[in-house]
């Protein structure tokens, strides 16, 4: 009997959303095998399921979806394997790339960290220079818990207007923005479109902290404090980002801009 997969269970399985795996069958680039009437759900097979993972492959060379919509559309069986296999040439081309450009950046990394650990100071708080980050803020999320952090960046690519979808992608993480009083859960962009939410960090020197749950309020207070008194900040916002420190456990890193 043949096995078939829920849209969520298919959308798990390639590591992308339900809603990526819709619009996939709204444009006829991936289809379900078969599709309830009178529900409307899409179920998936195991050949289906290759095609999604060499759909996601392919975007990662970067191909646009029409592009990739026309080659998996060959009747000649030949073309397709050879598109494959000229992509896959392209593909360790770039990992070799990659690799060289890691060795760089760990090195360099490494000089950084020196760096790093000759800034800290006697209260454990260190500075830290980030680039400018662009944030998606949460409409309705406040605090982490157990049930929003597990699906954190379904969360988000759901908030996004439906048709600018494709054209955002998130870091692995979650954290917390508070200014005027006001605390939302943020996603950190690594690809973008203009929509509502978006907040900017401004790039600069950020005074930080690892802390805990339980001290991570007076952590902050006093991050705040030290900007204002030794470095003659009026931070205007507080960002506090949660490191996952084991299963069921995270605690945070908070950051306090002091200047630019």
């Amino acid at each position: 009997m043949k096995k078939y997969f829920s849209v969520g269970e298919a959308a798990k399985a390639v590591h992308t959303t339900s809603e990526t795996l819709r619009h996939y069958d709204r444009i006829e680039l991936v289809k379900p095998s078969k599709k309830d009437e009178w529900t409307g759900y899409r179920y998936y097979t195991d050949q289906d399921i290759v095609r999604l993972n060499t759909v996601r492959a392919l975007q990662l060379m970067d191909l646009p979806l029409r592009e990739i919509k026309k080659v998996l559309e060959y009747d000649d069986l030949e073309k397709i394997v050879d598109f494959l296999a000229q992509t896959e040439k392209k593909a360790d081309e770039k990992i070799a790339a990659l690799q060289y450009s890691k060795t760089k950046i760990q090195a360099a990394k490494a000089d950084y960290e020196k760096k790093l650990r000759m800034r800290k100071n006697l209260n454990g708080t260190l500075v830290k220079d980030f680039p400018e980050r662009v944030i998606l803020l949460s409409d309705t999320l406040e605090t982490p818990t157990l049930d929003n952090l597990w699906n954190y960046l379904e969360h988000f690519y759901e908030k996004v207007p439906q048709a600018l979808r494709d054209r955002f992608s998130f870091e692995d993480m979650a954290g917390i923005y508070t200014e005027n009083g006001l605390t939302r859960l943020f996603a950190l962009c690594t690809r973008y479109e203009e929509t509502e939410g978006l907040k900017v960090l401004p790039k600069g020197k950020y005074l930080c902290a690892n802390c805990t749950e339980e001290n991570r309020e007076q952590t902050l207070r006093e991050l705040v404090h030290t900007a204002r008194t030794k470095y003659g900040a009026e931070p205007a916002f507080t960002v506090q980002i949660i490191v996952i420190s084991g299963i069921l456990h995270w605690n945070y890193e908070a950051q306090v801009y002091i200047e630019a």
